[in-house]
């Protein structure tokens, strides 16, 4: 598969003092870290750092789903209940669909690790062809967070008309109906 063939995954770490330098973002490091380890499929990251600014992160969520053709966007950062946190907003302005299940679900990981997880506000939705995830913005909650989630993923991608992602099953095994699993090539 040559590097037109990648999947594009838009990952956007949204926070005011990583964009001005204030500190070194880790956000965009673990998505990395996470998917490369998780992922079977070729793939190939588009990413953005941003502060918490609603128009922009709009803007931003637009960019990679319609214009870079991202079937995935993770954000991390930007989703409890502190002024400034407005990635839940963002990202509902711009869904077509919303997915409850997923913000349901990160709690319910993250429940299990501290108390504060039911501040979080963070929604799955769906935009045109492209499947949009907000995430903590701590490196290991990240992780814990898309170890409960990842698995509905790939098959969600399909039902929207993305690319089919095959995962690598030592790291996480997607879930797939059987009339929806494709032969290894």
């Amino acid at each position: 598969m040559n590097s037109e063939q990648q999947v594009l995954i838009g990952l956007v770490t949204i926070s005011d003092r990583a964009a001005q330098g204030v500190y070194e973002d880790q956000g965009i490091p673990a998505l990395n870290d996470w998917l490369g380890n998780a992922l079977a499929t070729p793939w190939r990251a588009v990413t953005r750092l941003i502060p918490d600014e609603q128009a922009q992160i709009e803007a931003t969520l637009r960019q990679l789903a319609d214009e870079e053709g991202c079937c995935l966007v993770l954000t991390t950062g930007g989703t409890g209940p502190a002024p400034r946190d407005v990635t839940p907003e963002a990202t509902l302005a711009v869904a077509d669909k919303v997915l409850p299940g997923f913000g349901e679900q990160m709690r319910a990981v993250s429940l299990k690790y501290v108390p504060t997880a039911i501040l979080s506000r963070q929604v799955g939705v769906i935009r045109k062809q492209c499947l949009i995830i907000n995430l903590p913005g701590q490196p290991k909650a990240i992780k814990e967070t898309l170890d409960g989630v990842f698995a509905a993923v790939p098959y969600c991608i399909d039902l929207i008309g993305g690319p089919y992602l095959e995962t690598r099953e030592e790291a996480i095994k997607a879930f797939r109906p059987k009339s929806a699993i494709r032969a290894k090539e």
